[in-house]
């Protein structure tokens, strides 16, 4: 599955945005990363075709989006609608949060963010 997932042709475009990584981005990524979440190994500017995820777990299929203000246009927005549901077409379950929600309540992004991680390893257990 390497033609869609991390291809080789996004790696300088995953690179440049891990090193430009946004302050709302940084602070849910100190709370993620190391499998602080249920264990999960999350993966920061993982890409999908030509979409980069700003955080992924691939076992759970989970992508977590940190929205900035240039995501509030009318074309920002009805890119972001097809994006996601490309990518939801493939399985990808999204999480999306806004820049000001993680600077307002990081708590509760954290943890909203580790619910859905338990509600996907109910889900994953029933089907075992």
């Amino acid at each position: 599955m390497t033609e869609l997932f991390n291809k080789k042709s996004e790696k300088e475009k995953r690179r440049y945005l891990r090193k430009n990584i946004t302050l709302a981005e940084k602070i849910v990524w100190l709370n993620i990363r190391r499998r602080q979440i249920e264990g999960e190994r999350f993966l920061r500017q993982f890409s999908v075709k030509y979409y980069v995820l700003d955080f992924y777990c691939a076992k759970l299929r989970l992508a977590i989006e940190i929205d900035g203000s240039t995501h509030l246009t009318d074309d920002e927005l009805e890119y972001d609608k097809h994006r996601q549901d490309y990518l939801e077409s493939l399985g990808i379950i999204f999480l999306r949060f806004r820049n000001e929600e993680v600077f307002n309540n990081a708590d509760d992004i954290i943890n909203r963010i580790k619910m859905k991680v338990i509600e996907l390893h109910k889900k994953d257990a029933r089907l075992s």
